[in-house]
C-alpha cells in the first residue's frame, strides 16, 4: 500500500513539475484504515527509548520568524528550552518553503528524500487539503495514543478540532494546534468616502459590484484621473487549497468548485450550475475592468503589496484576506506607505449569508509526523515529545511558537522605542515598565511592531498559562468580526483515486477558470471540457466516497 501511494505521489509531482464557528466534522476514509500496522503509537507499544539528536521540520509562511527576521534566535531559544524539558539536547533544522508551490515541493521531498539523512522531513505543516490527500498513504504516523497521553490534554479548550480529525478506526495522522481562521473582505474607507459610499450600504452583490465600478471609474485615490481597480486577489479562485472561494467570496457566493458533501452526499461542485454562474460573474467583472488583471498571476504577497502600495494610482479598493492579525498588518502597511490607513470590514453580502451563512472558516492546518516504517514507534514518539508536546506547554516553548524569541520579538524588560522616528507625523513612542509583556519592533522592519510567530494566541486550542497575551485592539476587533460572521468549511474528502489525479485536476480547473474569466471560452464550454477530461474519474471518486 505504501509503495503504491508513494509512486502515485511521485507521478503527480512529475506532472505538476494550512473561537471556532463550530465543530469541524470529518468523513472517514476506508483507505485510512489500510495504513500499515506499524504506522503509529496506537498500534504498537514503544519498544525502546530513542535518542533524538536532530529534528528536521518543513514549514510554510505561517512561521513568521523567518531567516530574515530572527529565526536563528528562535531556534537557539527553542533548543535550550526543549532540551531542558525532555532532558537531552535536540538540534532543530527548519526548511521554510515558498508558499506558492508548497504542496508540490512537499510532494517531491516525501517521494525522493530518505528518512534520517536530513533530506526527508521528520515533521511538517500541511493544509487540510494536503492532509486529506496524505492521510491514507501510509507515510504519516498515527499519533492517536501520543495525543491522548499528552500533558497538554488537561488544558485543551477546543478538543473537537483534533477529535474530529480521527478516522473511523480512531487513527489520528495530524495535529492541529489552532482552529482554522478564514478571510474577510477589507475596503479602504478613504475610497468609500471619495465615491460617496458607506460600508453599511453594501448589502447585496449588486451593491458590491457598483462599489467596484465606482472605484474603477471614478477617482478614489484623488490623483485627478481614473486608472484604479475595484478588487485584487491571489487568483480568481484558489482551486488547489480549501476552502477555494475565500479570496473572492462575493463572486463565488453559493459555489464550491471542488468535491464536497451536500446534504450528506458527496458531489462535485465544479460541475454545478452555481460554479457556472460564479464564472460568469467573474467574467462580467473582468470585462467591466473592475478586477485588477494582475489577479490571474498574483500570489498573496504581490496582491497585498499592490493593495497597500505607496502608489495608489493603479491600486484597488477591495482586498479579501485573512482575519484578525491581518487587519492590523494591513493597517500598519498602509500607514507605513503614507496611505490613509482606515479599513472597513465588509459584513457578508446577502447572497453569501443566504447560501453558506457567512465567510468560510477553513479546516485547521495540521502538523504531521512521518512514519519511517521500521516497525518501531520510538523515533516518532520522540519527535512528538520534542515538537508537538512542547509546542503547547503553556509556557516557554509555546511562547516561542506564539510570539518568537525573547528580547528579539518580545520582552518583559523595561524599554522605550519609537517607530517611524524620522517622520514626526507618523512617529509613535512605546514605553514599558519592567515585567510588562510587550512586542518589540520587527527585526526586519524597525518601523513596525512584531505581531506573532506561528501560533495565534486567539486561535490556539490550549491557551498560554504565563499571562503573556498581547491584546492589540485591531487584532481583537478583527477576530471578533470574523467569529461573528463565519461558518465552518465543508470537509475535505480523503480518497486514493482523487489523490492520484489531484494535480492534473487542479491544473485543468485553474486553466479553464482563467479562460472563462478572460473571455476565451464560455463557462458552459469550460465545464463540458472538464467533464470530457475527468467526468468518468469524478464518477468513480464520488461512488467510492458515497459508498463509505
Amino acid at each position: 500500500m505504501k509503495k503504491k501511494l508513494v509512486s502515485v505521489l511521485l507521478a503527480a509531482t512529475m506532472v505538476a513539475t494550512m473561537a471556532g464557528c463550530g465543530k469541524t466534522e470529518t468523513t472517514p476514509s476506508s483507505a485510512s484504515s489500510q495504513a500499515p500496522d506499524n504506522s503509529g503509537a496506537s498500534q504498537a507499544a514503544v519498544e525502546e527509548d530513542y535518542n533524538l539528536e536532530d529534528l528536521y521540520i518543513v514549514v510554510d509562511g505561517t512561521v513568521t520568524a523567518t531567516v530574515d527576521s530572527g529565526q536563528d534566535k528562535f531556534i537557539e531559544q527553542w533548543e535550550a528550552a526543549v532540551s531542558e524539558k525532555i532532558g537531552h539536547p535536540v538540534k532543530l533544522h527548519i526548511n521554510q518553503l515558498d508558499h506558492s508551490d508548497y504542496s508540490g515541493t512537499v510532494s517531491r521531498l516525501l517521494t525522493t528524500g530518505t528518512p534520517g539523512d536530513g533530506s526527508y522531513p521528520d515533521a511538517l505543516i500541511m493544509s487540510a487539503t494536503m492532509f486529506r490527500e496524505y492521510s491514507s498513504t501510509g507515510l504519516l504516523w498515527d499519533m492517536a495514543d501520543a495525543y491522548a497521553n499528552a500533558e497538554f490534554q488537561n488544558r485543551i479548550t477546543l478538543p473537537a478540532i483534533n477529535e474530529g480529525m480521527k478516522d473511523s478506526e480512531g487513527h489520528l495522522y495530524g495535529f492541529a494546534p489552532t482552529y482554522g481562521n478564514g478571510c474577510v473582505t477589507y475596503v479602504k474607507k478613504a475610497w468609500l468616502d471619495a465615491v460617496g459610499m458607506k460600508i453599511e450600504d453594501i448589502k447585496t452583490y449588486d451593491d458590491y459590484f457598483n462599489m467596484l465600478k465606482a472605484f474603477t471609474e471614478q477617482d478614489p485615490d484623488g490623483d485627478g484621473k481614473a486608472g484604479t481597480y475595484g478588487v485584487i486577489a491571489a487568483g480568481y479562485g484558489k482551486l488547489d487549497e480549501a476552502p477555494y472561494i475565500n479570496y473572492m467570496p462575493e463572486f463565488w457566493q453559493d459555489a464550491y468548485p471542488a468535491i464536497y458533501q451536500k446534504n450528506g452526499v458527496w458531489v462535485d461542485g465544479f460541475q454545478e450550475q452555481a460554479t457556472i454562474d460564479a464564472l460568469k460573474r467573474l467574467n462580467a467583472a473582468y470585462e467591466a475592468g473592475v478586477i485588477d488583471p494582475d489577479t490571474e498571476e498574483a500570489g498573496t504577497k504581490q496582491a497585498r503589496e499592490k493593495w497597500f502600495s505607496n502608489d495608489q494610482s493603479t491600486s484597488e479598493g477591495v482586498f479579501t484576506y485573512w482575519a484578525g492579525t491581518w487587519l492590523q498588518t494591513l493597517t500598519d502597511n498602509l500607514a507605513k506607505n503614507d496611505v490613509d490607513s482606515q479599513i472597513e470590514q465588509l459584513p457578508p453580502i446577502k447572497e453569501i449569508k443566504d447560501s453558506w451563512g457567512g465567510y468560510i472558516n477553513r479546516e485547521a492546518p495540521v502538523w504531521v509526523i512521518t512514519d519511517d516504517g521500521d516497525g518501531s514507534n520510538a523515533r516518532e514518539q520522540a519527535i512528538f515529545d520534542a515538537l508537538l508536546e512542547t509546542m503547547l506547554d503553556g509556557d516557554t516553548v509555546q511562547t516561542l511558537w506564539t510570539y518568537g524569541a525573547e528580547d528579539v520579538h518580545w520582552s518583559i524588560h523595561a524599554e522605550e522605542f519609537t517607530t517611524n522616528a524620522s517622520d514626526p507625523e507618523k512617529a509613535k513612542t512605546y514605553t514599558y515598565e519592567e515585567g510588562k509583556f510587550h512586542l518589540k519592533q520587527s527585526p526586519n522592519d524597525p518601523n513596525s511592531l512584531w505581531k506573532k510567530n506561528h501560533l495565534d494566541a486567539v486561535l490556539v486550542i490550549s491557551p498560554l498559562t504565563n499571562g503573556y497575551v498581547d491584546t492589540v485592539d485591531l487584532v481583537v476587533e478583527g477576530n471578533k468580526f470574523f467569529t461573528e460572521n463565519c461558518v465552518d468549511a465543508p470537509t475535505s474528502p480523503a480518497n486514493e483515486t482523487l489523490t492520484q489525479i489531484q494535480n492534473d485536476l487542479v491544473s485543468l480547473k485553474t486553466q479553464l477558470m482563467n479562460e472563462v474569466v478572460t473571455g476565451e471560452k464560455s463557462a458552459e464550454d469550460a465545464i463540458a471540457e472538464y467533464k470530457d477530461s475527468f467526468g468518468s474519474d469524478i464518477e468513480t471518486i464520488l461512488a467510492e466516497l458515497n459508498a463509505q
